[in-house]
């Protein structure tokens, strides 16, 4: 291999990283304000300031996991662990309440829930990429 290779490679590596890093951010902060509507803010679930009811399973805890592991995926501390629970809270959230309602994710309003069960999937399995806290924490 030429020094001219090696020299692609890390800089395709770096554009990586830094790519994987700004999807990390963009979908932990959507994701958050999801979370965030669960718990009442922002306009709430319906758009009328209603929140989950306080305590309910699986409603309320699933909107304060979805907003604890967004933050943590957002900041990149042990962002791995939370992106994997955050695809089973997903992956629960689409065949408990959406796939009862139809066969295929266009009919049953389940696009969102099925995307972000596969996106912190992918997250989970490649990592946070750069800028994240616990590398900072390591130096």
């Amino acid at each position: 291999m030429t020094t001219t290779e090696t020299t692609a490679d890390a800089r395709t590596a770096k554009l990586n990283d830094v790519t994987l890093a700004a999807f990390r951010v963009v979908v932990s902060f959507l994701f958050g304000v999801h979370g965030l509507m669960g718990l009442g803010f922002l306009g709430g679930i319906d758009g009328q300031g209603t929140a989950v009811p306080f305590g309910s399973w699986p409603g309320w805890y699933g909107s304060v996991i979805e907003l604890v592991g967004a933050v943590l995926v957002l900041l990149g501390l042990a962002a791995r662990p939370a992106a994997f629970v955050l695809s089973g809270v997903m992956a629960y959230a689409y065949f408990t309440v959406h796939q009862p309602e139809g066969l295929l994710p266009v009919h049953n309003g389940g696009e969102l829930a099925a995307v972000y069960s596969w996106v912190f999937l992918l997250l989970a399995v490649f990592g946070p990429g750069a800028f994240t806290l616990q590398r900072a924490f390591r130096r």
